[in-house]
């Protein structure tokens, strides 16, 4: 898996502790659409894998669905700022 992240989220997770946790979310609405979250923390009750080469510690628990050939991290918002993840450049997975 290719991991795609610019220097400032490198920043972010080395402000709060150097390790980055992404999963997958599934919300079911109108049909199953699965989100990916990330926190410093991992959640609890999910099998997280390590990343290699991504510049900081990073994990992912992606169920049963194949892990993404790409993560993007990306950094969102100016008041409070937060990691987003997109999987092969999706903001959700089907």
């Amino acid at each position: 898996m290719k991991v795609v992240a610019g220097p400032e989220v490198v920043e972010l997770v080395h402000e709060h502790g150097g390790q980055l946790y992404v999963w997958t979310d599934p919300l079911t609405c109108c049909g199953t659409v699965t989100y990916l979250r990330t926190a410093a923390e991992p959640k609890p009750g999910r099998v997280f894998h390590r990343v290699a080469n991504a510049g900081f510690e990073l994990f992912i628990a992606h169920g049963r669905i194949a892990p993404p050939e790409e993560l993007h991290l990306e950094m969102r918002g100016w008041r409070r700022r937060r990691i987003e993840a997109s999987w092969d450049r999706c903001a959700y997975v089907t």
